[in-house]
């Protein structure tokens, strides 16, 4: 460049531009500086150990070549995989590098400028902020709190057939639901799937949290209920495996052969290591362990932290949780939730999620999967803060 010019400027307005996912971020930055993470919606994890529990599988992990894995998943994990879900076959299956990857390569994939995306809330809002970013016009369907002899978060199925127009191209569910630890029953899913069906519209359900359920009922999933059904899921919430990284896309093949081509501009493949862990999990005499490990955890702690919430005096209110370590907790103090948890994590060194990160302030959502010790003492803290605060009728 000749002396004395200057090179231009880059404009980084250029491009699809993404809102910042205010939760993650939130995580992302602290939940491995404070003492006490509630913010985890999982069950404790595991150790490599527990999960290599028969002679031979930790000589096979140590046998394995550090390779290129097959980038869609081995045949052997998909089959694994698709077992879940009655009809499928691995051609119904991308494995993905955690569910977090599965739901973005489905919305890069199906979401265009000026497409409807009808999307229940409150929800996890990477989708939220994704279909966003991708041009779409998002349109929130919010679930309510239904009292009664069984309280429960519950979808308005009349308020969705006047949210789905022809211009919807998806509708967005998070089944078990996070925050709020709530679940579509079958007919409800089969009710929604109708109405996508009356436009053509696709369904996507994350259902990470599927086996996660406190009464030990399985979770209904919108799968085989609708031609254009899509699942996302993975192992880090019910299964205690986050570390491992996988998660998985369950669809039409035609889909499922479209959304591999996109997964070869992000991470590839699945490691070679994840994989082959990912196998032994999903073995189904060991699936079925870790799935009841996860629910043994959860109703453990669920009565620890009831006891703890009921014993505010009636601060707090919140509708149990169907499925998931997590339980969403309306408060009485006269405090904003995002200043709540950053005084939290300041002053008591414990992380929780606030209401704002899922656009309803005066709510927490709480993470009880840990160790039951860890939980108890994180909620010691966090009284000691709310003892600190003034409470509003």
């Amino acid at each position: 460049m000749a002396e004395g010019r200057r090179a231009p400027d880059f404009d980084y307005t250029l491009g699809m531009r993404i809102e910042p996912f205010a939760m993650e971020r939130m995580q992302s930055t602290y939940e491995n500086l404070v003492d006490y993470n509630l913010s985890e919606s999982g069950v404790h994890p595991l150790r490599l150990e527990e999960l290599l529990d028969e002679p031979g599988l930790a000589a096979a992990v140590l046998g394995q070549p550090l390779v290129y894995t097959q980038s869609n998943g081995t045949p052997e994990l998909r089959d694994r995989i698709a077992a879940i879900y009655a009809g499928a076959t691995r051609e119904h299956v991308e494995v993905t590098n955690g569910g977090s990857e599965a739901n973005y390569v489905c919305l890069w994939h199906l979401v265009e400028p000026g497409d409807e995306i009808v999307m229940m809330v409150p929800n996890y809002m990477q989708t939220w902020g994704l279909a966003r970013g991708f041009g779409g016009v998002v349109k929130p369907w919010a679930l309510r709190e239904r009292g009664g002899a069984t309280p429960r978060w519950a979808p308005d199925l009349d308020e969705l057939a006047t949210l789905v127009t022809p211009k919807t191209k998806l509708i967005l569910l998070c089944n078990p639901n996070n925050p709020t630890g709530g679940r579509l029953t079958a007919a409800e899913l089969d009710a929604v799937c109708a109405v996508a069906a009356k436009h053509g519209a696709w369904v996507l359900s994350d259902e990470i949290y599927r086996g996660a359920e406190l009464d030990g009922r399985e979770t209904a999933t919108v799968w085989g209920r609708y031609e254009r059904a899509i699942v996302t899921s993975g192992l880090s919430k019910a299964y205690g495996l986050p570390g491992l990284r996988i998660g998985w896309i369950v669809a039409p093949p035609p889909l499922v052969a479209k959304l591999w081509s996109y997964h070869d501009y992000t991470t590839i493949a699945p490691g070679a290591l994840s994989d082959l862990l990912a196998r032994v999990a999903l073995e189904p005499a060991r699936r079925q362990r870790l799935v009841a490990r996860a629910r043994q955890i959860i109703q453990q702690n669920f009565l620890v932290l009831r006891a703890w919430l009921d014993g505010h005096g009636g601060l707090f209110e919140y509708i149990p949780p169907e499925a998931g370590a997590i339980v969403y907790v309306r408060y009485k103090h006269g405090i904003n939730s995002t200043e709540l948890v950053n005084r939290l994590r300041v002053e008591k060194s414990v992380l929780v999620v606030p209401g704002d990160h899922f656009h309803m302030d005066g709510y927490l959502r709480i993470g009880f999967g840990s160790e039951t010790t860890y939980l108890r003492d994180g909620l010691d803290r966090l009284h000691d803060l709310l003892a600190a605060l003034p409470a509003h009728a």
